[in-house]
């Protein structure tokens, strides 16, 4: 592994890259030798300086849950990172581009926590149990480290590329519908771009939340009550541009639009 001293400088190397909207070069080829473990150390790092400088821990997202990311990336495990309260958009937000390196959107579900949920052994069934209503949800990807050639240490890293959500249509209780079969059409400026069933998800979307539990407990964390949970997107990534308007229609669960500029 990587010192502390290294984890530290390679926090402070992508807090700035946020503060200025740039990328930094890839760290695995700087830092041949990183694990996962440095790059969740990395990851802590960068929470915990974000936390001390007033920002406020609402929840986390979880990635590469589906075949179709994996297979987008190249990666085959799921990570995990953090969203902080100024990383949510209301439905029908006006969103400034340039506030992130890179645009891309992924859709997903999120589960609003109603008590804490932790692991080793948490199961689906905890999930539902804990969870007091999910919600369609956009994910905003944003990369502060290089694209080209990054592997999961890079990603990790890199707070798992979260960028912002957006969130909206209409909350449903877990067990009111089979959230296997909830679907997606994602539309880029009217015209349909890619569509989705969440049973992508680790076969169910509840099952991604279950794997953050159980990471997170091996991490010395746990999800709390009120905590917000990405739960892994069944769409691949969409590019967004300046202007670009982006629709999600979820049926019977409603919509989510916004705008970037």
């Amino acid at each position: 592994m990587l010192s502390k001293e290294q984890h530290i400088s390679i926090a402070d190397e992508l807090a700035e890259a946020e503060r200025t909207h740039t990328m930094v070069p890839l760290l695995t080829q700087r830092f041949p030798d990183m694990t996962v473990e440095d790059s969740y150390a990395v990851q802590r790092e960068w929470v915990r300086r974000g936390i001390e400088n007033g920002r406020r821990l609402v929840g986390r997202k979880i990635g590469l849950t589906s075949k179709v990311m994996q297979e987008a990336t190249g990666i085959t495990e799921p990570d995990y990172g953090a969203i902080f309260e100024d990383m949510i958009f209301e439905n029908g937000s006006v969103i400034e581009h340039d506030r992130f390196s890179s645009v891309r959107i992924e859709v997903e579900l999120a589960f609003k926590l109603k008590k804490e949920l932790s692991g080793p052994n948490a199961t689906i069934f905890d999930v539902l149990s804990a969870t007091e209503y999910v919600v369609p949800a956009l994910e905003i990807l944003d990369s502060r480290i290089e694209m080209d050639g990054r592997t999961i240490v890079d990603t990790i890293s890199d707070n798992a590329a979260m960028g912002a959500m957006v969130y909206g249509g209409n909350p449903v209780a877990p067990d009111a519908v089979d959230l296997r079969w909830v679907s997606a059409l994602l539309y880029r400026n009217e015209s349909i771009e890619d569509t989705g069933v969440a049973a992508a998800v680790l076969n169910h979307p509840a099952m991604g939340v279950a794997w953050l539990a159980n990471k997170l407990h091996a991490h010395g964390d746990t999800l709390a009550a009120g905590d917000i949970i990405l739960a892994g997107s069944f769409t691949k990534p969409m590019w967004v541009h300046p202007g670009d308007t982006v629709h999600a229609d979820y049926g019977s669960l409603g919509a989510i639009t916004c705008r970037f500029i």
